[in-house]
């Protein structure tokens, strides 16, 4: 990471977050702080800087509705992190876990509406840490950001260039990947059929070939314990 970037993170964080009046009313001052703190290139800069102004401008109803669409309606475009890793299973919680953890062990006490995985609550704490830290701590995520910034470029989003920054700042390569289609909402919703065969997702009903899924095996370490 380049120099100081705790203004730049936490103003990259509000940015993220839902444009209400009390948000849009300081975006000019979070672009002057990206601006002053210059740890993003100034091509990146001036496209934060276009955001800010787009959403000062336009319409607040408008403004508002598009980020709940952008952000609240699909998976692909989600900024809950592990949403894309784990979605609806039950290894979310315990990363949930390890995640708090880690804000914990840096001296941090969570104390937020959103999720530990948000990315506003990421770069909210990567912003109270060293550089160096804050750097390794979001290139872990950077696989991550990439289909997140994927997904908004295919949108057309100018939210895209946030987390453009955000994988700058972590010192990572901002390139296209392949976009998984988000699911409809009423497919994604729906209740499996009663008796239909246990499940309609991952397993076959009954009398058909059931699908095998391979994991590569964790080594065991000196002690005979798996991690």
């Amino acid at each position: 990471m380049k120099k100081t970037t705790t203004h730049t993170l936490r103003a990259l964080a509000l940015l993220l977050s839902y444009p209400d009046e009390k948000l849009r009313t300081v975006l000019p001052l979070l672009a002057d702080a990206i601006d002053a703190e210059a740890a993003l290139p100034t091509s990146r800069r001036s496209e934060i800087r276009a955001l800010a102004a787009e959403l000062l401008m336009a319409d607040p109803m408008a403004v508002e509705s598009r980020y709940v669409e952008l952000f609240d309606r699909g998976r692909s475009t989600s900024l809950h992190l592990f949403e894309h890793v784990h979605g609806d299973s039950r290894d979310r919680g315990p990363a949930m876990v390890d995640l708090l953890k880690h804000y914990e062990a840096a001296g941090l006490r969570f104390d937020a509406n959103e999720l530990p995985d948000h990315l506003c609550v990421v770069l909210e704490f990567a912003s109270t840490q060293p550089p160096a830290q804050a750097g390794e701590f979001l290139g872990e995520m950077a696989h991550i950001l990439q289909a997140i910034f994927s997904a908004l470029r295919q949108r057309e989003s100018a939210y895209a260039s946030l987390v453009a920054a955000v994988l700058e700042l972590a010192g990572q390569k901002v390139e296209a990947v392949p976009v998984t289609p988000d699911e409809a909402l009423d497919e994604a919703w729906a209740e499996p059929e009663a008796f239909g065969g246990c499940s309609t997702r991952g397993q076959a009903a009954p009398g058909e070939p059931q699908p095998v899924r391979i994991v590569r095996r964790q080594p065991a370490t000196s002690d005979g314990v798996r991690p």
